[in-house]
């Protein structure tokens, strides 16, 4: 139902950004081509990265035993490394008609490269040195094709076409573990083949990017005089709505536990077998995918901010069930699908508000800000989170970040942005 609307043998034009329109030159309400192709290039990348993600962090706290600390330091490089290279990323692909889809294939690439790079790694240093390389990869890759989503959605509609690309972005997230437990249980050196099969996976992502994606963003309209330079990326922090949803961002990112720091609470707390871990990640993606097209839409409708709020009021939630003495078979399912409905209201919503601050020739580097803010809070909330656990244990390292997520809440809700888009033309600054 999302695909565009045409009569047999007078088909709806298709504009240079990849957008439908009507013969009328009217933007039809499908979403564009090139929202559905890097969908497809998300899901089978999310195959890959998350058969690596399911088992990751068992393979290194049971199979090369390091600690809750140690693994804090790596589970903070893997998600926050890439917030180095976020804002060059975004300001390389601004920088010409284009190059929004080079960027991002090159982001794509690098990161397939370190699959296979696992297999020779089994101290904490190597380890680590490949999995900054593998966010450095993502690091380049989200923002230009954040960019592109945007670019070819009209702002009306911006939360429907990231809500369809979150969720066909999480049904590879879904099929990832999935994939991981089914190698793990069929073959005897099971990382060592979960790490082969991810690295054969990525590549064929990286093809469809390459062949399928439409060549790139819109370039600079004639009246908007703006130059794509990183001094004017960074005086975007100047608009007021942009710089509250980066704060705003950066502070709730400080109190997000990282996933798998989630998946390794409810494996203590419900003694859920090694070889059951690797499914955990599913009841997140599943509600993940459920909820990411209809929370995009409600986006639309009722404010963005609202339904962004919400999200992390559904994770403030699940942390608390953790902390809770409450036995009940219906615990995981619960916590998973706060988790999952956390990302779903989160993660292409705030994308899809930020666009709205963000002129198309920077639009790459803006959305850049935003995600390298939350990324670098992120990546201390897992060094933190890892420290307390070591220190004096998980259940008190919980109490303190939900505690923290409360406050931070509580504030980002008192700074909020305008949340409904605004009704105007592309290229209005």
């Amino acid at each position: 139902m999302y695909v565009a609307d045409s009569r047999a043998g007078n088909p709806a034009p298709v504009s240079a950004d990849g957008a439908v329109r009507s013969s009328t030159g009217r933007r039809l309400s499908a979403v564009a081509p090139t929202v559905l192709a890097l969908g497809t290039v998300s899901l089978i990348t999310d195959v890959s990265s998350e058969m690596v993600t399911a088992v990751l962090p068992l393979y290194l706290v049971t199979g090369l035993g390091l600690s809750p600390l140690g693994f804090g330091l790596l589970d903070g490089i893997y998600n926050g490394f890439s917030a180095l290279v976020r804002l060059a990323g975004g300001h390389l692909a601004d920088r010409g008609n284009g190059r929004h889809k080079w960027v991002a294939g090159f982001g794509y690439g690098i990161s397939a490269l370190c699959k296979p790079l696992l297999l020779l790694t089994h101290s904490l240093t190597p380890i680590g040195l490949v999995l900054a390389a593998d966010r450095t990869g993502k690091g380049l890759r989200t923002a230009p094709r954040d960019a592109l989503i945007s670019l070819s959605s009209t702002p009306e509609t911006r939360g429907r076409a990231f809500g369809v690309h979150r969720a066909m972005d999480t049904a590879g997230a879904l099929l990832g573990p999935l994939v991981a437990f089914l190698i793990l249980r069929a073959t005897v050196d099971g990382y060592d083949a979960v790490f082969t099969v991810s690295f054969c996976v990525a590549v064929v992502g990286v093809l469809v990017l390459v062949l399928f994606v439409p060549g790139g963003g819109r370039g600079t309209e004639p009246g908007d005089g703006i130059r794509p330079t990183l001094r004017a990326a960074l005086a975007l922090l100047r608009r007021r709505d942009l710089r509250r949803i980066t704060v705003c961002a950066l502070l709730l990112g400080l109190a997000t536990v990282s996933d798998s720091f989630v998946y390794l609470l409810l494996q203590r707390r419900l003694g859920v077998p090694d070889r059951w871990f690797a499914l955990l990640p599913l009841g997140t993606a599943a509600a993940f995918l459920l909820l990411a097209m209809p929370l995009g839409r409600l986006a639309d409708r009722v404010g963005r901010w609202r339904i962004f709020l919400a999200g992390h009021g559904a994770l403030l939630l699940a942390y608390a069930l953790l902390l809770t003495s409450w036995h009940s078979t219906a615990l995981p399912y619960l916590v998973l699908a706060l988790h999952g409905g956390f990302y779903a209201a989160t993660d292409g919503v705030l994308m899809a508000a930020a666009s709205d601050s963000v002129p198309e020739a920077l639009r790459s580097s803006g959305l850049a800000l935003v995600q390298t803010g939350q990324a670098l809070a992120r990546f201390s909330c897992s060094l933190a989170f890892g420290a307390a656990w070591t220190l004096w244990g998980d259940r008190t390292a919980l109490m303190a970040s939900t505690a923290a997520l409360a406050v931070c809440a509580a504030f980002a809700l008192s700074l909020r942005p305008h949340g409904r888009a605004p009704v105007r033309t592309e290229g209005t600054v």
